[in-house]
């Protein structure tokens, strides 16, 4: 078959005649379809890299106008895989449980089920990999663990796989998180816009590694762009002393007299009412992410949007064929959106 300039487009009925098989079959196997052998696919692969097919890009944008006006039927799962000691907790977070339903909805747009795979004692990483294997699932969604889960010698290379946020370090694959520099600008300059003048940030002292530098580095800048004369320090809380968590925060008060704080911890609310403070009588109280905090006033991190792109990444990653640790790694960052509370009310 002749790929010289101005040869006709080699087709995929052209490689189906050529290996003696359907035209579906190789559109199929192309696409990594669970239902085309192994041995097939690779045939087919390589005879298409042979005759130098490339798809039509005409008739894909008409494949993809056919399958927005059709409902696309189930054909594959991809995972989701769920290291939690104790795994109901995950999706317990309302933000965490946001990420699901924005990868599921997105999943189903392309004709995959999303599924979730709980990695542990009664499933070790190997075990995992058989399952995936057996079931001819491609592509992976790894959501924020608070421990990394034993992954041993999982076989990366032969899946696609996407990361949620920045809590599982390994392995180093691409990342969408939100964009927590960004949230944390535009929630400074939104309490300033308030009316507050003392505006301090805490955070758990566990948070203040790359992740919690982020929303540092967000929180100088927001400090920077509304001129604070005085700039409060950022505060880092004890993770798991509580008494000395709470001295670290009244002497804190006491020295900087901040009239709002904005927070990563859920539970600075009730360690203002020990310290003798009412939110928001006496302080104003934001957080950095309001779907899991008893505070209504802060930043609403789009974590649906935040699913839905995670999927679309990884189905872009299966169209691709692009496995394991990548050589350039990226990131994908959503931005959100200030929203106002009683925790926060205007400042006259």
């Amino acid at each position: 078959m002749s790929t010289e300039p101005g040869s006709p487009r080699i087709s995929l009925r052209d490689i189906a005649a050529k290996l003696g098989v359907s035209h579906s079959t190789v559109s199929l196997a192309l696409r990594d379809h669970p239902r085309i052998s192994e041995s097939v696919r690779a045939r087919v692969k390589a005879a298409a890299e042979e005759f130098g097919y490339r798809p039509d890009p005409m008739l894909a944008a008409l494949a993809n106008y056919r399958r927005g006006k059709v409902a696309t039927p189930i054909s594959s799962s991809v995972a989701w895989i769920n290291g939690w000691p104790k795994a109901d907790q995950l999706r317990g977070y309302k933000e965490f449980d946001q990420y699901w339903n924005g990868a599921f909805k997105a999943a189903e747009k392309f004709g995959y089920r999303l599924e979730e795979f709980r990695i542990g004692r009664e499933c070790t990483a190997k075990r995992l990999h058989q399952i995936l294997s057996t079931r001819g699932i491609r592509g992976i969604l790894l959501p924020p663990h608070r421990e990394a889960p034993a992954w041993g010698d999982f076989p990366w290379d032969q899946y696609s796989v996407v990361r949620f946020g920045r809590s599982v370090i390994k392995p180093e694959v691409h990342v969408v998180t939100a964009d927590q520099i960004a949230n944390t600008m535009l929630a400074v300059q939104s309490m300033h816009a308030l009316g507050y003048r003392r505006i301090g940030f805490t955070g758990i002292a566990g948070d203040f590694t790359r992740r919690g530098l982020l929303f540092q580095l967000g929180f100088a800048g927001g400090q920077r762009l509304i001129q604070d004369p005085q700039p409060i320090p950022p505060l880092a809380l004890s993770d798991d002393r509580p008494a000395e968590r709470s001295r670290q925060l009244k002497s804190w008060l006491k020295e900087h007299q901040p009239d709002a704080i904005l927070t990563t911890d859920a539970t600075l609310g009730e360690m203002l009412e020990k310290c003798g403070l009412h939110v928001p009588d006496d302080i104003g109280l934001a957080v950095t992410s309001i779907l899991d905090a008893k505070a209504d006033a802060g930043i609403d991190q789009h974590p649906e949007e935040i699913g839905r792109v995670g999927f679309l990444m990884l189905n872009s990653l299966m169209n691709d064929r692009a496995k394991g640790i990548p050589p350039i790694f990226r990131q994908i960052l959503v931005e959100g959106s200030w929203v106002n509370g009683q925790s926060l009310p205007h400042r006259t």
